[in-house]
């Protein structure tokens, strides 16, 4: 059965965006990308929210882009063709290989569970990790700790109902400062 991981970069102090909404304490440097695109080579599909959706549209087109290195071309050759689910109550329609979802949360996953794959059923987006893990759906975290204090914002781990022991399966120290945390749930 697919896995079902939530990765995000987060502040020391536990936040995915700081009070005034920016993330920009959260760019990655080359050791820190280089984590992102180990997780995304095991991705068979993102889940996301609206929000987290439109940031990541940059990529959609950042091919044309010039100045791009080469860990961000490799990054957007791995993301554009990933199959992306959206999960949002105020789009339309989506671009590149993304689709609106049409069913709860849990529908999807057990869905995309059932279909064959390969490649963890990946969640970006605070709102919707945590109605995963409220949900028990969540199978790993995947954490890039920075080290700044935000003071506020968006919290990575939003109210969780219930205990959820987690077993430490990595952990890496980059030469950026970074902290690279892979947990799986013990159930």
């Amino acid at each position: 059965m697919r896995s079902v991981t939530y990765s995000m970069s987060i502040s020391l102090d536990g936040y995915i965006v700081g009070p005034d909404g920016t993330f920009d304490w959260s760019v990655p440097e080359d050791d820190v990308f280089r984590i992102a695109i180990e997780e995304i080579r095991g991705v068979g599909i993102h889940l996301m929210g609206r929000r987290l959706y439109e940031t990541m549209l940059y990529w959609e087109t950042a091919d044309q882009d010039s100045a791009l290195d080469d860990s961000e071309r490799e990054w957007t050759a791995l993301w554009n063709p990933l199959p992306k689910l959206v999960f949002s109550t105020t789009l339309t329609a989506v671009q590149g290989n993304a689709r609106l979802a049409t069913g709860t949360l849990a529908n999807e996953i057990a869905r995309l569970r059932a279909e064959p794959g390969e490649g963890a059923i990946a969640i970006g987006g605070a709102t919707l990790a945590a109605e995963a893990a409220t949900l028990g759906l969540i199978d790993e975290y995947l954490i890039r700790v920075y080290p700044v204090l935000v003071g506020g914002g968006i919290p990575f781990f939003a109210h969780h109902p219930h205990r959820t022991d987690l077993e430490l399966l990595e952990n890496r120290t980059c030469a950026s400062r970074v902290v690279y945390l892979h947990y799986r749930v013990v159930r």
